[in-house]
């Protein structure tokens, strides 16, 4: 009897292992101290970008590691801190008007890795570093916008359906109308209940009274954080953050965590940012002046994203606070991207009389950017705020528009929906203040790292040793595969960009314990059948075969419990029960069938006298 695989099996075998150390071996080249340029207002990254970086290093007598520029960031390597933290200063104080420079550590993986897609996992805050950040979102202005809004619908649908009132107030968590008798009130319920479904009604004498519905309640405080999680995760992505944890705890509160960001300032400043916008009329009646004190009275000078001067006058037809939703999209017309706005009802009125007074001229669209900006001056950080006005549409109006109206003129779909979400942030969305800030530095990051990997490295040593000393060839053989195995964890973990935490790494070296488990099953079978007289090509086939359906049950009674961590669990414990998920399925594999693979190669082709086991 001979025990050997078909030649295709053990081709895929050895192919999945080679794969598995190929597509691990980027977590093992460490990390660049990196600047990230991305542009902040439409600007494009080209040569042109690189030349002027280039050129602003040498001036400061820097050289760095590599320059890269990709689709979405120019990214400049280092080859230590010192250099980044300078490279920074100096990039800002040249293109910090134009481009978002931010710290990074850019992973070093070679070339001939990233080429055939090889990329290192993510780590988590524990063992990268970074920012922590728990935000705390304001319900109270929350629900005070929604009746505020309810209050606006309520007078619109009032006077469109010509229905005469006293006031409309918001008062007490209510929106209270008054009219001057019962009929007309009874009128007025009738049209409200009909169109407002958010509102519960009751009246009183001549006052009618709506008060949210708990549904409605809810369903405020839900989207008052979920959108706000949306615009934060949206802004993150400046910072060039692999993989943020931005999620919800509890009822109001939001935890940010950024693993990897150096600088606390800058993340405070993006996760702060604020966008609206301010519709205005071109002033066509007057020469566009070069010079901005030359501005006739009414009007005022801009400027467009290419920095040609715009006259507008000075009355504000619409602005960001009357915009109750915005979405982005595609104009049917030319397909360009577009954001769709709604306005509220004064909002509308204003743009209805605005565009009927106007058709046939040109409306101008003011993007305004409220920033907060953090500049070392005399050897102390000073915060300054600043905002950045530039118009980004000029459209001629051809028709009367009001309530719901489309602006286009925007760099692509991705600005359309970054603007669609900080106007809605801006519009509905609860403020938000950081209740609790904790940075995590790189030092206890990597001291974290030294212990997890000091944990796993003895713990695989004495496994390697026991086994060794125990089953003889047999136990090269297990250590063997448990090299593997660790491989295709590491390698799975890598392509799924899944993040690393502390115990996620705990997570691996307990499978290490369970792959050589199952090991030890087979290796006892085997020697269970040598002791019954069974020769050595038998008992290595009645092993494997006998006990795989022990091996099966144990490995998915684990994948259970892994499973339920992974469901119940959150944070920490969610990244343990990943690990400990992907090493039971990668256990299995290893043990079975790379271990029967290996001890085929040694003993599958000869009659063995003696199994060293």
């Amino acid at each position: 009897m001979r025990n050997h695989f078909p030649l295709w099996k053990n081709i895929l075998i050895i192919v999945i292992l080679a794969m598995a150390v190929v597509y691990s071996l980027p977590n093992f080249f460490g990390e660049d101290p990196s600047v990230q340029l991305s542009p902040s207002r439409g600007e494009t990254l080209d040569q042109k970008l690189v030349t002027q970086a280039e050129k602003v290093l040498s001036d400061a007598g820097l050289q760095p590691k590599a320059v890269e520029l990709h689709e979405k960031r120019l990214l400049i390597r280092f080859a230590d801190t010192d250099a980044q933290l300078k490279a920074s200063d100096a990039l800002k104080g040249v293109l910090a008007e134009k481009f978002t420079v931010a710290l990074n550590l850019a992973p070093a993986t070679p070339a001939w890795l990233r080429s055939i897609g090889a990329a290192p996992m993510y780590l988590g805050l524990d063992l990268r570093g970074g920012v922590h950040f728990m935000m705390q979102v304001d319900m109270e202005a929350a629900i005070k916008q929604a009746e505020d809004r309810y209050a606006e619908d309520i007078r619109t649908l009032l006077r469109d359906n010509k229905i005469r009132y006293l006031s409309v107030e918001r008062n007490d968590h209510a929106v209270e109308v008054k009219f001057q008798d019962p009929g007309t009130l009874g009128q007025a319920e009738t049209t409200l209940k009909r169109e407002i479904r958010g509102l519960l009604f009751q009246q009183t004498d001549t006052v009618l009274t709506g008060r949210m519905t708990d549904v409605e309640n809810r369903e405020i405080r839900r989207l008052a954080v979920a959108q706000n999680i949306t615009t934060l995760r949206n802004r993150v992505n400046e910072l060039g953050v692999a993989e943020p944890v931005i999620q919800q705890q509890g009822e109001d509160r939001i935890v940010v965590q950024l693993p990897g960001v150096q600088d606390t300032a800058r993340a405070k400043e993006i996760l702060g940012a604020t966008a609206t916008l301010e519709f205005r009329m071109v002033d066509t009646e007057h020469p566009v002046p070069t010079d901005e004190t030359k501005t006739p009275i009414g009007s005022r000078l801009y400027k467009d994203r290419q920095g040609k001067p715009v006259l507008l006058q000075r009355k504000v037809i619409v602005t960001g606070d009357q915009i109750i939703d915005a979405s982005s999209g595609l104009e049917q017309q030319s397909g360009s991207a577009a954001v769709f706005i709604t306005l509220n009802g004064p909002g509308a009125r204003k743009m209805a009389d605005t565009t009927k007074e106007n058709i046939n001229k040109p409306m101008a669209v003011v993007y305004i950017e409220n920033k907060t900006e953090t500049k070392e001056v005399g050897g102390q950080k000073v915060t300054s705020k600043k905002t950045v006005e530039e118009v980004i549409n000029i459209a001629t109006i051809r028709d009367r528009f009001s309530k719901r109206f489309q602006i286009s003129g925007l760099d692509g779909t991705d600005e359309a929906r970054n603007l669609s979400l900080l106007l809605r942030s801006g519009a509905l969305a609860a403020p938000v203040d950081i209740v609790e800030e904790r940075t995590v530095g790189p030092s206890l990051g990597k001291e974290n790292i030294a212990q997890g990997l000091r944990s796993f490295m003895i713990g695989f040593a004495m496994v390697a040793v026991v086994v060794l000393l125990y089953y003889k060839v047999f136990g090269i053989v297990a250590n063997l595969t448990l090299l593997f195995n660790v491989a295709l964890i590491l390698a799975i973990l890598s392509a799924m960009q899944a993040t690393l935490t502390l115990p996620g790494i705990a997570g691996i070296t307990l499978t290490v314990g369970m792959a050589v488990d199952a090991n030890v099953l087979i290796y006892e079978r085997i020697k269970e059948e040598l002791r019954n007289g069974t020769s050595p090509q038998s008992a290595i086939y009645a092993g494997f075969d006998r006990a795989f359906a022990t091996i099966w049950d144990s490995h998915v009674t684990n994948l259970i419990a892994a499973i339920m961590l992974f469901g119940i669990g959150s944070g920490p414990v969610k990244g343990f029960a990943v690990t400990l998920t992907i090493g039971i399925i990668t256990s299995l594999f290893t043990a079975v069938s790379c271990t029967r693979m290996m001890v085929n190669f040694i003993y599958g082709q000869r009659r063995a006298a003696k199994l060293s086991i």
